[in-house]
């Protein structure tokens, strides 16, 4: 076994607790902030713990944190939207991957960088096409405009994502399915995708976290406060803080600890899963 030297060790464990604190630091003080029930106003000086401990913000959150909006609309259109998305850039995004991995078509090259292009363009330069789509097809203001959008924005990433997955798998396992019988459709469902699932399940949790942490492009297509998301609401909130509002900035600090809850129940129940990941492989291109 190879020996590390004591300069070595000490300066890894001294960087990894850099790192570590840098990490730590910006969500313990979230922490604090929510539990802090003597904040009135802006916190005025740094704290580690709590001046007075209190759960009020929580229950007050857990009730109507937006202007007049119930929590569970909040949290319901949030899901709805995450999962929505996620749903969509995965199954459109998984059939796109496997050509591209598989099949050889004019054009294919091209198409892979046209999907690269569209992954590393700002959001912002489709708010206008966008607008105005959905305003023709009057679903501009529905959550189905956030769903479509969101998946769109995700499916680059998704089926770059997917595609190394599927080009990692021999070619000869398919062939083996082939020879025993099974057509190209039940040869993907029945040997490939099960072999490409971890990776699946990565491009599925960056999609739902892109659709629930979004908020900038949500406000173009919100009119009714029922439509909002707990992202955009958090957003709202942060912007009458900063322009006097009312509200203490314990009810921001819960309102995100309680946000964070669904995506840590989930990366709890795909953790082995995504531990189980698939590294990139890349075969004949």
């Amino acid at each position: 076994m190879h020996k590390i030297s004591f300069l070595r060790q000490l300066v890894t464990q001294i960087s990894l607790t850099i790192v570590g604190l840098f990490v730590m630091l910006p969500i313990w003080g979230m922490v604090r902030l929510a539990f802090d029930g003597s904040l009135k106003g802006r916190p005025t000086e740094f704290r580690l713990l709590p001046k007075v401990w209190s759960f009020d913000a929580f229950m007050q959150v857990l009730d109507k944190p937006y202007q007049s909006v119930n929590f569970q609309v909040l949290l319901k259109n949030s899901l709805l939207v995450s999962f929505g998305a996620a749903l969509i850039a995965i199954l459109l995004g998984m059939s796109l991957a496997y050509a591209f991995a598989r099949f050889r078509f004019p054009a294919r090259q091209t198409g892979l960088f046209a999907l690269l292009l569209t992954a590393v363009l700002p959001p912002v330069a489709f708010m206008t096409p966008l607008y105005i789509i959905f305003s023709i097809m009057q679903i501009r203001t529905t959550l189905l405009a956030l769903i479509i959008t969101y998946a769109a924005f995700a499916m680059p990433f998704c089926i770059w994502n997917m595609r190394a997955a599927f080009q990692a798998i021999p070619k000869e396992i398919e062939e083996a399915a082939f020879l025993d019988g099974a057509g190209d459709f039940t040869s993907f469902i029945f040997v490939t995708l099960p072999l490409a699932l971890p990776s699946i399940a990565v491009a599925g949790l960056i999609a739902f976290l892109m659709a629930y942490s979004e908020f900038a492009l949500g406000w173009l297509f919100v009119e009714k406060a029922e439509t909002l998301t707990l992202a955009m609401s958090i957003y709202a909130m942060v912007q009458s803080q900063y322009s006097g509002g009312a509200q203490p900035w314990s009810y921001l600090g819960s309102l995100v600890i309680i946000m964070s809850i669904p995506v840590v129940i989930i990366f709890l129940i795909f953790q082995r899963t995504l531990l189980e990941r698939m590294m990139f492989g890349s075969t004949n291109d």
